[in-house]
């Protein structure tokens, strides 16, 4: 999948609905759904995220990266011999969490290359800005992860808020 050429203009906001988790005693209508609008600030505000992969055996991998969240996908750099980037080159399906647990964010997508010279430019400013590091002159690879499904999960009200959001609808 290639990044978009040009800053998007925002997606319509993928439509809150209750995840399915059975035994937990979710409230069946939608009621206290959190909006995309939460997800999405912690998604932003967030400094560390974690990254889960899959080995080409089937072994799980978490490992924590610097990201951010643009144009309606997650962005980040790893090394070209991480276990990270040799993982999503046998299979790009990843999940994504927010640094803070209590107020959860998972996204679960799939990863590739960030191949855009012009969107790997706003990938290194705003990267600057955020970590005061200089990703310019970079030469590891950038993934793009576009997400096909989000939960969001807040401890203070985790049963009447835990919300679904889907992007392929």
């Amino acid at each position: 999948m290639k990044a978009p050429t040009r800053k998007q203009k925002p997606a319509k906001a993928p439509k809150p609905t209750r995840p399915h988790m059975p035994g937990y005693g979710l409230p069946k209508g939608t009621k206290g759904l959190l909006p995309w609008a939460w997800a999405e600030e912690r998604l932003t505000k967030s400094h560390n995220y974690w990254i889960s992969t899959c080995s080409p055996d089937a072994s799980p991998h978490t490992m924590i990266v610097w990201g951010l969240w643009l144009d309606d996908r997650f962005y980040f750099s790893t090394g070209q011999k991480s276990r990270k980037a040799r993982n999503l080159a046998a299979n790009p399906k990843c999940v994504i969490c927010s640094d803070r647990s209590h107020e959860a964010v998972i996204l679960e997508g799939t990863a590739a290359l960030l191949t855009d010279p012009a969107t790997r430019q706003r990938f290194a400013t705003a990267y600057q800005s955020k970590y005061k590091w200089d990703m310019s002159t970079f030469s590891e690879p950038v993934y793009v992860v576009h997400p096909r499904v989000a939960f969001g999960l807040y401890e203070k009200n985790f049963i009447g808020k835990a919300t679904r959001w889907n992007f392929s609808a």
